[in-house]
């Protein structure tokens, strides 16, 4: 499984403001907007482009634009955060969804929505999501993703833990991962430490539904 590590000192600077316990909603949501589009800046990187002729002011120049913009597929809900970045960089992207939860017990991901397109044969496709902790939600939506024809996944993850990279990297899914950090560990709540916290509570507020 290719890893592509976000080493920047911006993308360092934004993730520190995520990880401290004193950022507020508001604080956390604009450090979180900002990382986002880094990394989608970054998984973009090796996408296709065509070239055309483009008329400047005082002559013609090559222009430049994705030849097959990615569908962006946020996990429900942190990854909703990183739906406005990723299409301030891909304006053109089409974007789907996959809901998940979390149970508290087993700590083993709920589906409760699936909105993608039936043939995503030949199609790039971004998974959007802070965390990668356990790897059993972006498993999940990876496994749904291959089912309906994609080979080309890039996963984009703010914080990823250790177990969780190599869950994804023994699936044997054609994925890649692009993040900002692999930090060492789960607790036993399956949270990542360091980490950062429940990344959906800190964009959002506290759950107050059970799905």
């Amino acid at each position: 499984m290719q890893i592509t590590l976000v080493n920047h000192p911006l993308a360092a600077s934004r993730l520190t403001i995520m990880r401290d316990s004193r950022s507020d909603n508001t604080v956390f949501r604009a450090a979180l907007a900002d990382l986002g589009t880094m990394l989608i800046y970054e998984a973009s990187r090796d996408l296709p482009v065509e070239h055309f002729d483009v008329q400047t002011p005082v002559g013609v120049a090559q222009g430049t634009r994705l030849k097959n913009p990615p569908i962006i597929v946020p996990v429900i809900r942190a990854g909703l955060g990183m739906i406005d970045p990723a299409l301030k960089m891909i304006p053109d992207a089409q974007v789907g969804f996959i809901g998940l939860a979390r149970d508290e017990k087993t700590h083993q991901p709920v589906p409760y929505l699936e909105a993608l397109p039936p043939d995503l044969t030949g199609q790039p496709v971004f998974v959007v999501d802070p965390m990668l902790a356990t790897g059993g939600s972006l498993l999940h939506a990876v496994r749904l993703l291959h089912e309906r024809g994609a080979t080309d996944i890039t996963a984009v993850c703010m914080v990823s833990a250790q177990p969780g990279v190599d869950a994804l990297a023994d699936s044997g899914y054609p994925v890649r991962l692009v993040t900002a950090t692999i930090d060492p560990a789960l607790n036993e709540d399956a949270y990542i430490v360091p980490g950062l916290g429940d990344a959906g509570d800190r964009l959002y507020g506290p759950r107050n539904i059970d799905l």
